[in-house]
């Protein structure tokens, strides 16, 4: 399956004044202060519904798998939501792929918001409709966590539809970024956590990497694991497709700890690739439009929109 035309693509509505967000828990439990959530929103001139999965728990998931999807189905159908942001990533979204209905997702494009865990969700959409969604920031640990900025305003910007095309995706200068290979590259950005792409290959998630910006970030996994699944990808001729490569954060592993991996991947591949973008499990976390066209510049280290991400 080839990487969606720019004509199919589905683009959701700008969030207006007022907009409300479905809070759901596709994947592992937390424990969510209503109260708090309420607040949070409203002082941003939102509302939010919280769905019955988010208060429940059973083991390292967030409820049943039963619950888990119907409260996702519930959100992108009911006609009051407006954007569906996840509680926190984990495991559990993978265990529902199988089973959602990417018709009704189809006929309701909304914005999905959330990363980690969540990557199998986004890939799986994109694949079977075409949405674009947002590799963004979730409620728990980073919006009522309170981190750093732009964390909260390149969500709530990209959102609102303030981001257009020929926009750049602004990085925060403070967090310098490594141009380990040179070059320049456009494509739709896709990707996301890198060992939930390793592990949906062969599912209805596997990523289309084909004619895309390759986008990987991760957490806790050592060196040697992400030369792994990197090599995975590149056996299973994933990285044969690949524009270019823009590589989020990989929490306990430096930049310059990872650069000659990197050049060893894709440096023979002939395609740019810019690290050190603060998206991910850190501190920042820049949201990122995934399936969205975009034009990478290594040598600028810059990330421009070649689109726009919402209905005219």
């Amino acid at each position: 399956m080839n990487c969606v035309e720019t004509t199919e693509s589905r683009l959701p509505a700008a969030l207006a004044e007022n907009a409300c967000f479905a809070i759901v828990a596709p994947a592992g439990p937390a424990r969510l202060d209503a109260q708090k959530a309420g607040q949070w929103f409203s002082e941003r001139g939102y509302r939010c519904r919280i769905y019955p999965g988010v208060s429940q728990a059973e083991g390292y998931l967030a409820g049943s798998d039963e619950q888990r999807l119907q409260d996702l189905h519930a959100a992108f159908a009911d006609p009051q939501v407006d954007a569906i942001l996840c509680m926190r990533g984990g495991y559990g979204s993978m265990r529902l792929l199988d089973r959602l209905d990417f018709e009704l997702i189809r006929r309701n494009p909304k914005p999905l918001i959330g990363y980690s865990d969540i990557t199998a969700l986004h890939t799986a959409i994109y694949q079977r409709t075409g949405l674009i969604t947002f590799h963004g920031a979730m409620l728990n640990a980073d919006l009522l966590g309170a981190k750093l900025q732009p964390t909260e305003s390149s969500l709530l910007a990209q959102l609102g539809g303030l981001l257009r095309e020929g926009d750049e995706i602004v990085h925060p200068a403070a967090f310098a970024l490594n141009g380990v290979v040179p070059g320049v590259a456009s494509g739709r950005l896709l990707g996301g956590n890198l060992s939930m792409l390793g592990a949906t290959l062969g599912t209805v998630a596997e990523i289309d990497t084909q004619g895309c910006i390759l986008f990987i970030e991760d957490v806790n996994e050592p060196l040697y694991r992400v030369d792994r699944l990197l090599t995975q990808l590149r056996l299973a001729g994933k990285l044969e497709g690949v524009q270019g490569v823009l590589v989020g954060d990989f929490a306990g592993i430096t930049v310059a700890a990872l650069a000659p991996l990197l050049e060893q991947t894709f440096g023979p591949l002939g395609v740019p690739v810019l690290a050190g973008w603060r998206s991910g499990h850190c501190d920042p976390n820049v949201c990122l439009p995934l399936g969205a066209l975009v034009r990478l510049d290594s040598d600028k280290q810059t990330l421009v929109l070649g689109q726009g991400l919402f209905k005219a």
